[in-house]
């Protein structure tokens, strides 16, 4: 949780703006909720190194240096992160880091930095194998100093709009063993985005990366965090709504919080929500079980997920243009009252309102009322006993993390992928025992028969079990074949290829990785 001038400020960066925006966090209270890192992005430094190989700030911009900016912001209380570029020059043209890796990562935590981001581009080639090296090498230069700094990766970002995934998903893979956190995908929008992408929205980014960070859930945990980028508070064409949907979202995912935004004029508006506790402890939820998507049908959104102290998330996502009611049913939320243990009734918090009512199972599920075009509603579900667990079972969609088809079961147990309309037949359970079922038949178990054809069946007999992987490949136990997306939309299974885009698949929350 923190800033970084980029999206707001781009090269605009000197030591008035850190300073000012340090005191603005304080005044405003953003410290005090938890937004304690203050991070230096692109242009902050001089064209050329030194003599002796080191980088330099540039001293128009920082006229004490480096050192005294971060010895002033620690005395603020904030942490200082930097930037630099894993390539020969960053994205905005400057000395990168290629070669002078260990000259620069000595630099950075001598002038006291903690945390660096690492952008991608201008590298020697734009294999996956050059980035794993480079970033491989920059993981061992961190993690062997006596203080090693957190890491932030951009490579992934390089990777996510090829035509073909695989790179992506193998990038997405190392970057969790090498750092803390990944931006997997585009920039978030910059304040001044009509003079470059004139054509894209403040919404569209916003959208664009969340349908990035949807596919990626399984890569989450604790220690290491998707990260759809910065929260843009002031760009000029998101509607307040819009604001707190991309705040909301990022909390149901357990994303940094980055913000990009003149601080020093924020509205009292955007503080209010910006510091709602409710979605920051969810934020900051030690399970960092990333919310997944329950439906999805270019209406409305469900996502869902689990909380450390095992409460239940719900997040409804109104993606029409106009203001609307949705009901969620228990089932959908992943409750199963006729097999688990539930109570009579359970307590559901509104994270907008702070208001806490009673609920109860007969209701049949959450509504969410008059819930804004953009806008989100979020809920927080408890057990009416303290200490005690909302037990539930991972329940969402089954999509092809490639094609975004949803796996769809039948009447007569043939499945198919097509497109997601949140339908039961779209909405599947992964129990414990490594079966799945759909809602429109939770008696039946997807099955793999002979000859690789896949359906639904009785829940009995071999072929019944599947295991999940961090790969997003659904094996098959018994035969160890690879739940697969043909051509023309048929489901079967098959022997597993390399990260190959018609079997990469993304599951509900909770299933075992």
């Amino acid at each position: 949780m923190g800033f970084n001038n980029w999206a707001r400020y781009m090269g605009a960066l000197n030591e008035s703006l850190f300073v000012s925006t340090a005191e603005a966090m304080i005044s405003t209270g953003l410290l005090t909720a938890g937004y304690n890192r203050i991070n230096l992005d692109d242009e902050w430094s001089t064209m050329e190194r030194s003599a002796n190989g080191s980088m330099v700030w540039d001293s128009t911009k920082f006229p004490r240096g480096l050192p005294w900016l971060t010895a002033h912001l620690k005395s603020r209380g904030f942490i200082p992160g930097k930037y630099t570029d894993a390539g020969n020059l960053s994205c905005g043209g400057f000395p990168g880091a290629l070669n002078h890796e260990e000259t620069d990562a000595a630099d950075f935590a001598r002038w006291g930095f903690e945390y660096l981001k690492l952008d991608g581009c201008n590298m020697p080639d734009t294999s996956e194998a050059t980035y794993r090296r480079v970033y491989g090498k920059w993981h061992t230069i961190l993690s062997s100093m006596a203080d090693p700094m957190v890491f932030s990766e951009s490579a992934p970002a390089y990777f996510a709009e090829a035509a073909n995934l695989t790179d992506w998903y193998a990038v997405m893979g190392w970057v969790q063993q090498y750092g803390q956190l990944a931006r997997h995908s585009r920039d978030s929008l910059v304040w001044n985005s009509t003079n470059y992408w004139p054509d894209i929205t403040g919404w569209d980014s916003i959208t664009f990366n969340y349908g990035q960070q949807v596919r990626l859930a399984r890569f989450q945990r604790p220690g290491f965090f998707n990260d759809p980028d910065f929260l843009t508070v002031d760009h000029f064409d998101t509607t307040i709504d819009e604001k707190r949907s991309h705040f909301a979202l990022w909390c149901a995912f357990s994303a940094p919080l980055i913000l990009s935004t003149d601080v020093l004029n924020i509205t009292a508006e955007e503080i209010a929500y910006l510091t709602n506790k409710d979605f920051l402890d969810v934020d900051q939820d030690p399970l960092v079980q990333q919310a997944t998507l329950v439906s999805q049908d270019g209406s409305w959104d469900v996502l869902t997920r689990s909380l450390y102290n095992g409460d239940r998330l719900l997040v409804v996502l109104n993606r029409q243009a106009e203001i609307g009611d949705i009901e969620v049913p228990w089932a959908r939320i992943g409750l199963s009252p006729e097999t688990l243990n539930t109570p009579p009734s359970l307590l559901a918090k509104n994270l907008w309102t702070g208001k806490e009512t009673t609920v109860d199972l007969a209701a049949g599920g959450i509504i969410a009322k008059a819930v804004p075009a953009h806008g989100t509603a979020a809920f927080r579900l408890s057990h009416p006993s303290p200490g005690s667990s909302v037990r539930v079972i991972p329940t969402g969609m089954i999509f092809n993390t490639y094609s975004l088809h949803c796996l769809t079961d039948s009447r007569c147990g043939s499945l198919i992928w097509a497109n997601c309309t949140a339908r039961d037949s779209q909405v599947w359970r992964a129990r414990p025992d490594g079966t799945v079922s759909s809602l429109l038949d939770e008696s039946k178990c997807i099955t793999e028969e002979a000859g690789g054809v896949v359906a639904t069946k009785k829940c009995d007999g071999e072929g019944k079990k599947w295991d999940y992987f961090v790969s997003g490949n659904l094996i098959n136990a018994h035969t160890q074949h690879c739940l697969t997306e043909g051509e023309g939309g048929e489901a079967y299974a098959a022997d597993c290829g390399y990260l190959t885009n018609e079997q990469v698949i993304a599951l509900p929350a909770g299933m075992t990785i």
